[in-house]
């Protein structure tokens, strides 16, 4: 999506460009660059015998424009900032063939829009320009309609509802907070930035997945070959020689001739098999089941306790910054977390607050979702009566962590992987050549 970038206030205007301090730097946003957004100024400047000189163009800040000006003998006086120039890079225009909104567009989208809002747009105006230059055809209906209810009479947030799924209830929830506060804007910016961590924690993640993943699926690619291909022709070998075959060559033969005997109804099984462990896997006592699993395998169970722990504070601290009670902050932040376990703790959190119970108290009671740290912290933040700010800096401690548990689980998994193809390629070398050798003797 191609969108006009942060801008910052400044007593002649408003420059373009990307604050050192809100967490969505250009140059390290890790979704590649931003699109390239520029600014049309019209200024008034003079020339070196004092002559005047007024115009329009466009630059990336007033600083640029200087320069430009400087460059060609020209001093400038005076600027304004009358509208936003987007520059697309061409993969941006290139069409989303499975209309899914991502992490991504919704991030770039609340962030430009506080960018207009901030500029003295009104909401549907800005809500026309973001249709018109976001190159997701979904996108595009989803914000259109938005723009549609707003002009009937709608609040932003009523507008939103009916995109629930696009957005998610936090969204629709700080916006909520935020018109009626009066603080759209900087909810907006919490929004883009929020989004952002979650953008992170998931790429690092799924970053640490990567190599394992090929690698198994190289192994599974190459072990079939050697099945369809490699075996049969050893078979026959072991044929014309007369070989007796030991246990784990007969094995290997046995299964190669059933994976080419019957490839198609394996095929076909595989992917029965698949849809029915996702269905399975979808229904409540099954999910309960795996998420409980899941926390208990080493490794991975630490990674799924910061990585929540992480996403849990920044949510509740963003929700609580924007204004909504706590009771309401902690059912939403439970709507959009993955664990089921961690949900359900939220709900009687939540349940648990309303008799007046405190939340650092509740979070006590389960001590394998929420590490002593969190504990302590909430409580001082409670204590102090700074709870966002506290959930902030446990939020910014587990991110930190995520981020070492990944790269040390990557450390953990090479060698072990190497260790079992090892083991795999050893087992097939010996049961299939150490025979031919045996023939070879024999003759």
């Amino acid at each position: 999506m191609g969108f006009s970038p942060w801008m910052e206030r400044n007593p002649s205007g408003f420059r373009c460009g990307v604050p050192r301090s809100n967490g969505l730097r250009a140059e390290a946003t890790g979704f590649s660059q931003w699109s390239a957004s520029l600014m049309r100024y019209s200024f008034r400047a003079v020339d070196r015998s004092g002559k005047p000189v007024t115009g329009e163009r466009e630059a990336g800040s007033e600083r640029e424009l200087a320069d430009q000006l400087r460059r060609e003998n020209l001093v400038l006086l005076e600027t304004t900032a009358s509208e936003v120039v987007v520059r697309r890079r061409w993969w941006e225009s290139l069409p989303n063939p499975l209309g899914r909104v991502s992490l991504v567009d919704r991030m770039v989208f609340a962030r430009n829009l506080a960018v207009m809002i901030g500029a003295g747009l009104a909401l549907a105006r800005a809500l026309e320009a973001l249709a018109e230059q976001t190159t997701n055809g979904r996108f595009r209906v989803i914000i259109s309609a938005t723009r549609d209810g707003i002009v009937k009479g709608k609040s932003f947030a009523e507008s939103l509802k009916p995109h629930e799924g696009v957005f998610g209830v936090l969204f629709i929830n700080m916006v909520e907070a935020g018109e009626i506060s009066g603080n759209l804007e900087r909810v907006l910016k919490i929004l883009a930035i929020q989004m952002k961590r979650d953008y992170d924690l998931r790429a690092k993640v799924r970053g640490a997945m990567i190599y394992p993943a090929i690698v198994v699926g190289a192994l599974l690619a190459i072990g079939i070959l050697m099945m369809v291909y490699v075996v049969p022709v050893l078979t026959q070998t072991f044929a014309e020689l007369e070989i007796q075959l030991p246990l784990t060559t007969r094995i290997i033969i046995g299964a190669s001739n059933i994976l080419v005997g019957y490839a198609w109804y394996l095929l076909a099984a595989g992917v029965l098999a698949a849809l029915g462990l996702t269905r399975l896997a979808r229904l409540a006592p099954v999910r309960r089941w795996l998420d409980a699993a899941i926390l208990r395998v080493p490794l991975f169970g630490d990674l799924v306790v910061k990585l929540n722990s992480a996403r849990f504070s920044r949510m509740l601290s963003s929700l609580i910054r924007s204004g909504i009670p706590i009771t309401r902050a902690l059912e939403t932040t439970a709507s959009v977390l993955g664990n089921v376990h961690f949900r359900e703790a939220l709900h009687a959190a939540a349940g648990a607050i309303q008799k007046g119970t405190s939340l650092h108290e509740i979070l006590h009671g389960y001590p394998k979702l929420f590490p002593p740290m969190t504990v302590h912290m909430v409580e001082v933040g409670e204590e102090t009566g700074t709870v966002a700010r506290m959930l902030l800096r446990v939020a910014l401690f587990y991110e930190e962590e995520v981020d070492n548990t990944t790269k040390n689980l990557s450390n953990v998994i090479e060698p072990l992987l190497m260790i079992v193809i090892g083991g795999m390629v050893g087992l097939f070398a010996v049961s299939m050549i150490q025979p031919i050798y045996s023939g070879l003797g024999n003759l």
